[in-house]
Protein backbone atom coordinates (compact mmCIF):
# COMPACT_ATOMS: atom_id res chain seq x y z
CA UNK A 1 0.00 0.00 0.00
CA UNK A 2 1.35 3.36 -0.95
CA UNK A 3 0.44 6.52 0.76
CA UNK A 4 1.11 9.36 -1.47
CA UNK A 5 1.71 13.27 -0.25
CA UNK A 6 1.46 15.77 -2.62
CA UNK A 7 2.42 19.59 -1.50
CA UNK A 8 0.76 22.94 -2.17
CA UNK A 9 2.22 26.02 -4.28
CA UNK A 10 5.32 27.41 -2.86
CA UNK A 11 6.16 24.03 -1.39
CA UNK A 12 8.64 21.23 -2.27
CA UNK A 13 8.48 17.74 -1.68
CA UNK A 14 10.32 18.56 1.90
CA UNK A 15 7.86 20.09 3.69
CA UNK A 16 6.19 16.84 4.57
CA UNK A 17 9.23 15.46 6.11
CA UNK A 18 8.99 16.49 9.53
CA UNK A 19 4.77 15.38 9.45
CA UNK A 20 5.74 11.52 7.61
CA UNK A 21 8.37 11.45 10.16
CA UNK A 22 5.65 11.21 12.77
CA UNK A 23 3.43 8.85 11.05
CA UNK A 24 2.92 5.41 12.50
CA UNK A 25 2.99 3.50 9.22
CA UNK A 26 4.45 0.13 7.80
CA UNK A 27 3.93 1.14 4.18
CA UNK A 28 5.55 2.88 1.93
CA UNK A 29 5.52 6.70 1.84
CA UNK A 30 6.05 8.90 -1.53
CA UNK A 31 6.37 12.33 -1.87
CA UNK A 32 6.81 13.47 -5.14
CA UNK A 33 7.91 16.97 -6.17
CA UNK A 34 5.46 18.12 -8.29
CA UNK A 35 8.09 20.68 -10.57
CA UNK A 36 10.14 17.73 -10.71
CA UNK A 37 7.52 15.21 -12.43
CA UNK A 38 6.31 18.19 -14.73
CA UNK A 39 9.65 16.85 -16.67
CA UNK A 40 10.38 20.09 -18.31
CA UNK A 41 6.78 21.00 -19.84
CA UNK A 42 4.79 24.17 -19.91
CA UNK A 43 3.30 24.54 -16.51
CA UNK A 44 -0.14 24.39 -16.78
CA UNK A 45 -2.57 23.15 -14.37
CA UNK A 46 -3.41 20.16 -17.33
CA UNK A 47 -0.11 19.33 -17.76
CA UNK A 48 0.89 19.17 -13.74
CA UNK A 49 -1.69 16.81 -13.59
CA UNK A 50 -1.19 14.14 -15.79
CA UNK A 51 1.98 14.24 -14.90
CA UNK A 52 0.66 13.30 -11.30
CA UNK A 53 -1.84 10.73 -13.34
CA UNK A 54 1.33 9.52 -14.80
CA UNK A 55 3.42 8.87 -11.38
CA UNK A 56 0.17 7.41 -10.18
CA UNK A 57 0.32 4.68 -13.14
CA UNK A 58 3.64 3.26 -11.94
CA UNK A 59 2.96 2.55 -8.31
CA UNK A 60 0.67 -0.73 -8.25
CA UNK A 61 -2.72 -1.25 -5.72
CA UNK A 62 -5.07 1.02 -4.32
CA UNK A 63 -3.26 4.29 -2.48
CA UNK A 64 -4.25 6.15 0.03
CA UNK A 65 -3.45 10.12 -0.87
CA UNK A 66 -3.11 13.19 0.99
CA UNK A 67 -2.90 16.82 -0.81
CA UNK A 68 -2.47 20.25 0.46
CA UNK A 69 -3.93 23.05 -0.99
CA UNK A 70 -2.92 22.74 -5.00
CA UNK A 71 -1.82 19.34 -3.70
CA UNK A 72 -5.38 18.52 -2.35
CA UNK A 73 -6.44 19.93 -5.99
CA UNK A 74 -4.87 17.54 -7.43
CA UNK A 75 -5.97 15.12 -5.34
CA UNK A 76 -9.49 15.76 -5.52
CA UNK A 77 -9.41 15.34 -9.28
CA UNK A 78 -7.46 12.52 -9.21
CA UNK A 79 -10.17 10.94 -6.57
CA UNK A 80 -12.89 11.92 -9.28
CA UNK A 81 -11.17 10.28 -12.39
CA UNK A 82 -9.89 7.54 -11.19
CA UNK A 83 -12.09 6.43 -7.68
CA UNK A 84 -11.17 2.61 -8.53
CA UNK A 85 -7.11 3.11 -7.06
CA UNK A 86 -7.92 5.28 -4.25
CA UNK A 87 -8.48 3.72 -1.15
CA UNK A 88 -8.89 7.13 1.20
CA UNK A 89 -8.10 10.51 0.89
CA UNK A 90 -7.08 13.41 2.92
CA UNK A 91 -7.48 17.20 1.55
CA UNK A 92 -5.86 20.07 3.29
CA UNK A 93 -6.98 23.42 2.90
CA UNK A 94 -8.92 22.58 -0.02
CA UNK A 95 -10.58 24.06 -2.08
CA UNK A 96 -13.10 22.31 -5.38
CA UNK A 97 -13.72 25.77 -6.95
CA UNK A 98 -10.63 28.23 -7.47
CA UNK A 99 -12.12 31.18 -5.89
CA UNK A 100 -11.06 33.64 -8.48
CA UNK A 101 -10.63 36.63 -7.03
CA UNK A 102 -8.39 35.37 -4.62
CA UNK A 103 -6.51 33.93 -6.74
CA UNK A 104 -6.22 37.16 -9.19
CA UNK A 105 -5.27 38.71 -6.21
CA UNK A 106 -2.10 36.15 -4.92
CA UNK A 107 -1.21 36.60 -9.03
CA UNK A 108 -1.02 40.54 -8.28
CA UNK A 109 1.29 39.23 -5.44
CA UNK A 110 3.10 37.35 -7.38
CA UNK A 111 3.92 39.62 -10.37
CA UNK A 112 5.39 42.03 -7.57
CA UNK A 113 7.39 39.68 -5.91
CA UNK A 114 11.00 39.69 -6.43
CA UNK A 115 12.29 36.67 -8.70
CA UNK A 116 14.69 35.30 -5.71
CA UNK A 117 11.69 34.92 -4.04
CA UNK A 118 10.63 31.85 -6.06
CA UNK A 119 14.22 30.12 -5.73
CA UNK A 120 12.63 28.00 -2.77
CA UNK A 121 9.61 27.12 -4.62
CA UNK A 122 11.47 25.21 -7.07
CA UNK A 123 10.02 27.13 -10.24
CA UNK A 124 10.52 30.41 -11.67
CA UNK A 125 8.49 33.26 -11.41
CA UNK A 126 6.77 32.85 -15.22
CA UNK A 127 5.97 29.24 -14.19
CA UNK A 128 4.68 29.78 -11.33
CA UNK A 129 2.41 32.60 -12.70
CA UNK A 130 1.54 30.77 -15.77
CA UNK A 131 0.51 28.00 -13.69
CA UNK A 132 -1.96 29.92 -11.38
CA UNK A 133 -3.34 31.43 -14.57
CA UNK A 134 -4.13 28.24 -16.05
CA UNK A 135 -6.34 27.17 -12.76
CA UNK A 136 -8.57 30.34 -12.82
CA UNK A 137 -11.43 28.13 -14.00
CA UNK A 138 -11.11 24.92 -12.13
CA UNK A 139 -13.98 24.03 -10.67
CA UNK A 140 -15.33 20.43 -9.34
CA UNK A 141 -18.47 21.19 -7.88
CA UNK A 142 -20.60 19.25 -10.30
CA UNK A 143 -18.12 15.70 -9.63
CA UNK A 144 -18.13 15.52 -5.94
CA UNK A 145 -20.54 13.42 -6.09
CA UNK A 146 -18.47 10.86 -7.90
CA UNK A 147 -16.19 10.65 -4.75
CA UNK A 148 -16.85 7.35 -2.70
CA UNK A 149 -13.86 6.24 -0.92
CA UNK A 150 -13.66 7.58 2.88
CA UNK A 151 -12.13 11.16 2.83
CA UNK A 152 -10.87 13.49 5.85
CA UNK A 153 -11.32 17.12 5.27
CA UNK A 154 -8.69 19.05 7.66
CA UNK A 155 -8.10 22.84 7.92
CA UNK A 156 -6.40 24.94 10.57
CA UNK A 157 -8.79 27.46 12.09
CA UNK A 158 -7.19 30.68 11.07
CA UNK A 159 -7.15 29.36 7.39
CA UNK A 160 -9.71 31.92 6.91
CA UNK A 161 -9.27 31.71 2.72
CA UNK A 162 -10.21 27.40 2.54
CA UNK A 163 -12.39 27.00 5.91
CA UNK A 164 -15.58 27.80 4.01
CA UNK A 165 -14.68 25.65 1.05
CA UNK A 166 -13.89 22.53 3.73
CA UNK A 167 -17.36 22.51 5.43
CA UNK A 168 -19.14 22.64 1.82
CA UNK A 169 -16.59 19.63 1.24
CA UNK A 170 -18.26 18.36 4.01
CA UNK A 171 -21.88 17.95 2.67
CA UNK A 172 -21.08 17.71 -0.53
CA UNK A 173 -18.72 14.28 -0.43
CA UNK A 174 -20.29 11.40 0.82
CA UNK A 175 -18.08 9.14 3.66
CA UNK A 176 -16.17 12.60 4.30
CA UNK A 177 -15.52 13.96 8.08
CA UNK A 178 -14.12 17.15 9.09
CA UNK A 179 -10.97 18.37 11.63
CA UNK A 180 -10.65 21.63 11.80
CA UNK A 181 -7.50 22.16 14.06
CA UNK A 182 -7.12 25.04 16.33
CA UNK A 183 -4.21 27.70 16.12
CA UNK A 184 -3.07 26.94 12.90
CA UNK A 185 -3.09 28.59 9.91
CA UNK A 186 -2.83 26.97 5.98
CA UNK A 187 -0.04 25.32 5.65
CA UNK A 188 -0.02 23.14 8.50
CA UNK A 189 2.39 20.25 7.41
CA UNK A 190 5.18 22.64 8.36
CA UNK A 191 3.28 24.74 11.12
CA UNK A 192 1.89 21.98 12.94
CA UNK A 193 3.38 18.41 11.57
CA UNK A 194 2.52 16.97 15.14
CA UNK A 195 -0.84 18.05 15.27
CA UNK A 196 -1.60 16.93 11.28
CA UNK A 197 0.27 13.46 12.07
CA UNK A 198 -2.13 12.71 15.08
CA UNK A 199 -4.80 13.69 12.49
CA UNK A 200 -3.33 11.13 10.06
CA UNK A 201 -2.54 8.40 12.17
CA UNK A 202 -6.17 7.96 13.83
CA UNK A 203 -7.61 8.41 10.81
CA UNK A 204 -5.55 5.75 8.52
CA UNK A 205 -5.79 3.62 11.47
CA UNK A 206 -9.53 3.21 10.58
CA UNK A 207 -8.91 2.87 7.04
CA UNK A 208 -6.57 0.38 6.59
Amino acid sequence: MHYIFIHGLGQNSTTWDKTTSLLSLDDTIDCPDLWKILNGQDATYTNLYHSFVTYCESLPGRLHICGLSLGAIIALNYAIEFPNRIQSMVLVGAQYKVPKNLMKFQNFIFKVMPEKSFIKMGMPKKNILALTNSMIDLDFSLNLKDVSCPTLLVCGKNDNANIRATNDLGNRIQNAEMKIIEDVGHEINTEAPQKLADVLNSFWKREK
